[in-house]
């Protein structure tokens, strides 16, 4: 690994209700060191926080990108990590239903149930600008749903029935107000 990749930063994650968490991102179109850092620095960042994805709208960066890992366990450091670097990507086909309950690093303290595809087929680009596809079922099927989301601009909230939706959002507002 080049010097360049070593030096990692925990990025800082932008909370409802930034508005930039409603961008819709841009394809990735230069596969470059820049891009290996913004990669390298949102892996560093999903390690150092209770979450299992992580898309680059949620680290204010234009991009259509998220990292995740289903897998690792935070409580055992010995535990392995299975991080999935997820560039341009595309949910072919979605099967079944499934209701899950999210949370979100980007809407702290809030979780809720959502209703998702129960299985999927996902074509991304991988670092080195290769096709790749991905079937995927449970959590993680689960977990690129929500990613995805972000990059188009919507949080799990926008699943959720209009008055609860808008409760939650009233009292991100306040919070918000209170916090700044």
């Amino acid at each position: 690994m080049s010097e360049f990749l070593r030096k990692m930063s925990v990025l800082n994650i932008l909370c409802y209700p930034d508005p930039f968490l409603k961008t819709t991102a841009e394809p990735v179109v230069n596969f470059d060191k820049e891009l290996e850092q913004i990669i390298n620095d949102m892996v560093e960042t999903l390690y150092q926080n209770p979450a299992i994805g992580l898309a680059a709208v949620q680290v204010d960066i234009d991009k259509r990108i998220f990292v995740m890992d289903v897998s690792y366990n935070r409580e055992d450091p010995e535990s392995k990590k299975e991080t999935h670097i997820i560039i341009n990507p595309e949910i072919v086909k979605t099967e079944g239903s499934t209701i899950y309950e999210e949370g979100c690093l980007s809407i702290p303290e809030y979780r809720a149930e959502v209703q998702r595809a129960e299985n999927l087929v996902l074509k991304y680009q991988d670092i080195n600008q290769n096709p790749q596809e991905l079937k995927a079922e449970g959590l993680l099927a689960i977990c690129i749903q929500h990613e995805f989301d972000h990059l188009n601009g919507k949080l799990f909230i926008d699943h959720l029935a209009p008055l609860k939706r808008k409760m939650i959002q009233n009292k991100l507002k306040k919070q918000a107000l209170r916090d700044s």
